[in-house]
């Protein structure tokens, strides 16, 4: 059982009751569910992640003071704690984790607030430029258990995806520094003897191509660390994983340095193949740069349009 599972079971068994015998006032108002920092908020946690802040627990979401007072939110926070402490095996922490508390009773706009700058997820397009993805898979992953007041599922919703625009302007931005890293300078700081440089070339490209294919599959992509694994579940072009892992993990001599320049060109053929499906490039070649300015020519807001091609990354 993974903690997002966990965490359902000790609602249904535990939680549940509990509301529905101390607080029925407060249940149209609430909501439940477990989204946020931790693998287990992704489906990612497994035996070594119960090294630190993994146990059992769940999330109360309230609305504003002006919905549920101060006092409500504490006794409902009394009455979360008092809930046994072990469950199916494992202890629930005495301590809260690094980075603040993830489960118990929080105010929803204290943690979107917290999450992105905006407490009823409303951003401004300068907030959806340079926000961490990370920090909006954060508000969308995991599971909701109980919204009855609605005000949680809608944020969520506002935060699903990236505005199209949004979305081209990153990916313009991505496709051209992919071009610059792995079509045109790999090779050439190989011919400078510069292999140090070149391996760094091929960590831009990874990046990039990584970015790139989380925003063609209209997907957030998470914490560095949970990235490839979460690559290798999308929809479209998920074996791009296993091609980037061969870059990273390769040398740059001889015949291997041809076989990763080859590899790159061959993702950057695939990207295009679905800059094409989308219809999102008029570009006609192999040329991931000519194709950036096009995805980005076709930004509709001439403002966003006009800002630097890398005004997003």
């Amino acid at each position: 059982m993974n903690g997002l599972e966990l965490a359902r079971a000790f609602y249904e068994t535990h939680g549940r009751p509990m509301l529905a015998e101390q607080f029925p006032d407060l249940l149209p108002r609430l909501a439940v569910g477990l989204f946020g920092s931790g693998s287990e908020c992704f489906g990612y946690d497994d035996e070594i992640s119960r090294d630190h802040d993994f146990e059992p627990g769940f999330c109360l979401f309230l609305p504003g003071e002006d919905v549920v007072d101060r006092r409500s939110a504490f006794l409902l926070e009394r009455s979360y704690a008092r809930l046994p402490r072990e469950f199916m095996g494992l202890r629930r922490a005495t301590l809260q984790p690094v980075g603040g508390a993830r489960h118990g009773v929080l105010r929803t706009a204290e943690f979107f607030a917290g999450k992105v700058g905006a407490p009823d997820g409303v951003l401004t397009v300068s907030q959806w430029l340079t926000l961490p993805e990370q920090a909006l898979a954060e508000c969308t992953n995991g599971a909701v258990f109980l919204d009855n007041y609605g005000e949680v599922t809608r944020i969520r919703e506002n935060l699903r995806c990236f505005p199209e625009d949004i979305r081209r302007k990153k990916l313009a931005g991505h496709l051209l520094l992919m071009a610059q890293s792995g079509q045109y300078n790999y090779r050439r700081c190989l011919r400078h003897r510069e292999t140090a440089a070149a391996q760094l070339a091929v960590c831009e490209f990874a990046k990039s191509a990584m970015a790139a294919v989380f925003l063609l599959n209209r997907t957030y992509q998470p914490y560095y660390k949970w990235s490839f694994r979460a690559m290798r579940a999308l929809p479209k072009l998920a074996l791009t994983a296993e091609l980037l892992e061969y870059l990273l993990t390769t040398d740059n001599d001889g015949d291997t340095a041809q076989e990763k320049y080859d590899v790159m060109e061959g993702i950057a053929a695939d990207v295009i193949d679905e800059l094409m499906a989308q219809e999102l490039t008029k570009a006609v070649c192999g040329d991931l740069e000519k194709h950036a300015y096009s995805v980005n020519d076709s930004i509709a807001d001439p403002e966003l349009r006009n800002l630097h091609v890398l005004a997003a990354i």
